[in-house]
């Protein structure tokens, strides 16, 4: 090893390398974070004076992600995920913790690697600091219970406590059906059929949403009924004393074609996994096929996905070019501050006016209402008064602004799109409602690695997108906004902002979001244009991205729980989606920002946020 370099990084290699031998995948890709960022593939990084203690938990945090990818069906889960907040994350933990009990199962040291690592989340997440029963994320009991049965391991002591102020009321409620987890660990269908049992156990049942076996069973009642009808039609039909040979002939051709037609649609099915699963209706609307297997459309492609990137915008650039691009920021942010800060002003009253509480006094029975004690000690005889504390109707949201990181957005509008998204992330942290901020662009003009394979391997027709993509995380909707402030001046680095590729950029913070406990959430998007990318459509239809860009937007609109808004900046972006509104020049993007979120968040009055939306606009 050369005296230049970092002496934890044969340890880093060989932690790749083990993952990637668990995950039977030699082309699994970890990366290592400083501020230990989630996010896929991501590793906390190690130091260089590397404790055993450390080195357990990063060995145990990639022993946890090539265990997923070996174990866990993201279609089978997809397809029995819950739709409610609480009842999702209790799916989740628990799906977590039987893909970690089958590699803890038959790997002594994956099995210390994965207590390790659990020990020191437990103790980041401060789980020994709570007391009381009410505050206890449920969701991390089950899990840690669900674990419990599959390994026999007891929770960490950082969390013991925390677990057994709701051990008592799981097992009396669910104790019977947690049993039967461990007959299913090695049939992740079956094992998510008793999980959803669980959750219904729990009192939770009208957050499952369908039952996604009645749903197959209606399928094949369906498939069976046609089957049915069709033998009837071709008995009427197929009339052996009046059929030719030449006719009995042709439907034989019609039906080699069509067998062999539907072969070839199952086969590319298998080859795009879970990016092309089938259009329909029994399937979760959280998951767009956005037309790769419609017939009547040119299916969308890529044609490589293996040098695109989900990045950090702390990874971009050094931290001192961060700092500098941070300040020259701020000075931008003197000129903005008023009018963008009194109208976060008035979006955070809003906010705070609904989650304000109220009380019902002069009740029977409640809390002591201690501001009419005067009256007894006047008239003893007068009785007692109580209150009681009305329930919040504010529900706990995360909002994700997508910001449009292409090169049209240089200069001014990218300048004010930070400047908003700072402002908006500050003001939305005082009113606990948690935001995201995430930005989308390409890792070079006109093609990248992506279009150099594409020549090399002879200029195939009709390629697919033909560039890598750049998803960049400036902020993560846990991350506080102290964190994250210096990230947003990457915005303004020299040569980042290249090629918007929309499409895949929103199905990729769609499904983030999905990924949220929280039970509203609210995507953003803000861009000046249409996708483009010159290589892409140099060798594809002109409309290609458009077109993908119009699927995409139709599935999240008429399928997904999140709530989809767009301003463009520029140019006209409600031709795309139906809750939008167009701003002629970047200075009013913090006043059309405030003024669409508060619209969301009015209290509704007989008419939905989307329909009052769809009036404004």
């Amino acid at each position: 090893m050369s005296s230049n370099e970092n002496p934890v990084e044969p340890f880093k290699q060989a932690v790749v390398g083990a993952a990637r031998a668990i995950a039977e995948d030699k082309e699994l890709e970890l990366t290592y974070s400083a501020q230990n960022m989630p996010g896929p593939g991501r590793l906390p990084m190690p130091s260089r004076d590397l404790t055993e203690a450390e080195a357990a938990q990063v060995r145990g945090t990639a022993d946890a992600i090539a265990l997923k990818l070996k174990h866990h069906d993201k279609g089978v889960h997809t397809n029995m995920l819950p739709t409610g907040g609480t009842a999702r994350a209790i799916f989740d933990s628990a799906e977590q913790a039987r893909v970690e009990a089958l590699g803890a199962r038959t790997m002594d040291g994956v099995a210390q690697n994965l207590a390790a690592s659990l020990d020191a989340k437990c103790k980041q997440r401060g789980y020994d600091q709570y007391s009381n029963a009410d505050e206890v994320p449920l969701a991390d009991v089950v899990g840690f219970m669900v674990r419990e049965r599959l390994t026999g391991e007891e929770p960490p002591p950082a969390a013991r406590q925390m677990v057994d102020l709701l051990r008592e009321m799981v097992e009396m409620k669910a104790g019977t059906d947690l049993d039967r987890l461990d007959g299913s660990c090695d049939d992740q269908k079956t094992f998510a059929r008793v999980t959803r049992e669980i959750i219904a156990d729990l009192d939770l049942a009208d957050e499952l949403g369908d039952d996604p076996d009645a749903e197959d069973a209606g399928d094949q009642d369906d498939d069976q009924q046609l089957e049915q009808e069709g033998e009837s039609d071709n008995s009427e039909d197929i009339n052996p004393e009046g059929s030719s040979v030449a006719d009995v002939e042709m439907r034989e051709d019609m039906m080699d074609d069509e067998s062999l037609e539907t072969v070839t649609l199952e086969t590319e099915q298998e080859m795009e996994g879970d990016q092309g699963d089938q259009d329909n209706e029994g399937e979760a609307p959280w998951r767009p096929d956005h037309g790769r297997n419609d017939r009547r459309n040119d299916p969308y492609r890529t044609y490589s996905e293996e040098f695109d990137e989900v990045i950090g915008a702390e990874e971009l650039a050094e931290a001192e070019e961060l700092h500098r691009l941070r300040t020259q920021l701020d000075r931008q942010l003197d000129a903005l501050q008023g009018a963008v800060a009194k109208l976060a002003n008035r979006l955070q009253r809003l906010l705070m006016a609904q989650q304000n509480r109220s009380w019902e006094f002069d009740l029977e029975e409640g809390m002591l209402d201690a501001s009419r004690l005067p009256r007894i000690i006047i008239d003893p005889y007068y009785p007692l008064s109580y209150k009681q504390e009305q329930d919040m109707e504010f529900r706990d949201t995360v909002v994700t602004l997508l910001l449009d990181n292409s090169g049209s957005m240089r200069g001014r509008p990218i300048t004010i799109a930070a400047i908003c998204a700072d402002i908006l992330a500050r003001t939305l942290e005082r009113c606990h409602v948690k935001v995201e901020i995430l930005g989308f662009t390409t890792r070079a003009w006109k093609g990248g690695q992506s279009r150099e394979k594409w020549l090399a391997g002879g200029k195939p027709p009709n390629p697919g997108r033909l560039n890598d993509l750049r998803h960049i995380v400036y902020k993560s909707a846990d991350a506080p906004w102290r964190r994250s402030r210096k990230n947003l001046g990457l915005m303004l680095k020299e040569g980042l902002l290249k090629e918007n590729i929309d499409g895949e950029a929103l199905l990729w913070a769609h499904n983030r979001l999905l990924g949220r406990p929280e039970s509203r959430r609210v995507l953003m998007v803000i861009s000046d244009g249409a996708p483009v990318d010159d290589c892409t459509l140099s060798a594809n239809p002109a409309n290609y991205l458009e077109q993908h860009l119009r699927q995409v937007v139709g599935w999240i609109e008429t399928k997904s729980p999140v709530e989809l808004v767009a301003i463009g900046i520029g140019h006209d972006v409600t031709r795309y989606y139906k809750r939008a509104v167009t701003i002629t020049d970047a200075e009013q993007l913090g006043g059309a920002i405030t003024d669409q979120l508060a619209a969301l968040f009015e209290d509704d009055k007989g008419a939905g946020p989307r329909s009052r939306y769809a009036r404004a606009s």
